[in-house]
């Protein structure tokens, strides 16, 4: 008996809780989500912000002009250099063995030319008595003038030689701050690779990437405004200085520079910047009203578009009647209907009803 009223009693559970969920599922209704738009004037959406990278404007790749093993190594990250300090060292012991070749070289070509100049007086003393034939005289002046010519090359060798020996020594080429490094001490380098970067510049840049579709809009001059993440509540001002004319492959953006005109000590070289520009026309005084074409629906009656309409518990769409002027590249043109600072649909205008509510997506 007790058995079957417990089984009664879950019974009646399960369907009122059943009863209950087809109530809520009753009660719920579906708010269609809508994306908008603020009304603005034309011109309006041409204040395009981009991302950056601060830079000083002038970044030097330090390296040897020689291949040798790193003997000294005075080089630290953030260290403040001064134009002429020695940064790093090589071995160089193959350049100091070519320049003692090159002395013994030079040993030899200076006998040799001694022993021709001799030669040649001697010659020259018989030839003037008539004890010398001519031919012998010209002989003698060709060995001594190619003794000669052996000798200046082999000066031209010692120099190159001690040139070699000082490209195993690297100085700091500007005033500036060690911002990489690349190698270490008793590392093998060869020519021409980067052992550490130096920001030798005092004037701080903006490297970034614009797409195709505004690159026209940007001249060097233009004014811009910087603003970073790391310094919030600052602004400044900078310049474009230069603008890629050809799209860079990896970033499928083209390359602009621009040059911020009063740094601060706060940039620092690698932060991330944002870069506003101002594509719209300031000589501009005609204030025209524009919504996107897509936000412009056709009926018996005209063009219309959907206002929503905010209130305190629910939010709405309505039917308004416009008057469109001329189609710009930022849509239509608005002679009548609407004001700036409204918000309409932008986005399944078929499906939207007059009056019906709507949720902001």
């Amino acid at each position: 008996m007790k058995h079957n009223i417990k089984t009664i009693l879950s019974a009646l559970l399960l369907i009122i809780a059943w009863s209950c969920g087809e109530e809520k599922k009753q009660v719920e209704k579906f708010v269609r989500p809508v994306k908008y738009q603020v009304v603005g004037f034309l011109g309006g959406e041409k204040v395009r912000t981009f991302s950056g990278t601060a830079q000083t404007e002038k970044i030097i790749k330090l390296s040897f002009r020689n291949n040798g093993i790193i003997t000294e190594f005075n080089i630290k990250l953030g260290q403040k250099v001064s134009k002429g300090d020695l940064m790093a060292k090589l071995d160089n012991v193959q350049a100091r063995l070519a320049y003692e070749q090159s002395l013994t070289d030079l040993n030899s070509a200076a006998s040799q030319m001694n022993t021709a100049k001799l030669s040649l007086n001697r010659v020259r003393s018989l030839y003037e008595k008539g004890s010398s034939a001519l031919s012998d005289f010209e002989a003698a002046k060709n060995s001594y003038k190619t003794a000669q010519e052996s000798y200046e090359s082999a000066k031209r060798g010692v120099a190159i030689r001690q040139d070699q020996i000082r490209y195993g020594y690297l100085y700091a080429p500007e005033d500036g701050i060690i911002a990489a490094i690349n190698t270490e001490i008793d590392e093998n380098v060869s020519s021409g690779q980067t052992v550490a970067t130096l920001n030798a510049g005092t004037d701080m840049e903006i490297a970034l990437g614009i797409p195709e579709s505004v690159i026209n809009a940007v001249k060097v001059g233009m004014q811009v405004n910087v603003a970073f993440a790391s310094l919030p509540d600052k602004t400044f001002k900078a310049t474009v200085t230069e603008a890629a004319p050809a799209v860079d492959a990896n970033t499928a953006t083209y390359p602009v520079t621009v040059a911020v005109i009063s740094p601060s000590e706060e940039i620092k070289s690698g932060m991330a910047a944002g870069v506003t520009f101002d594509f719209g026309d300031n000589k501009t005084t005609k204030k025209e009203l524009v919504v996107p074409a897509h936000a412009v629906g056709e009926d018996s009656e005209g063009r219309f578009v959907y206002v929503i309409n905010e209130a305190e518990n629910q939010t709405n769409v309505s039917k308004q009647k416009i008057t469109i002027g001329v189609l710009t590249s930022e849509g239509f043109e608005i002679k009548s209907g609407l004001s700036v600072g409204q918000k309409i649909a932008t986005a399944g205008l078929q499906t939207l009803l007059d009056g019906q509510e709507v949720r902001l997506q």
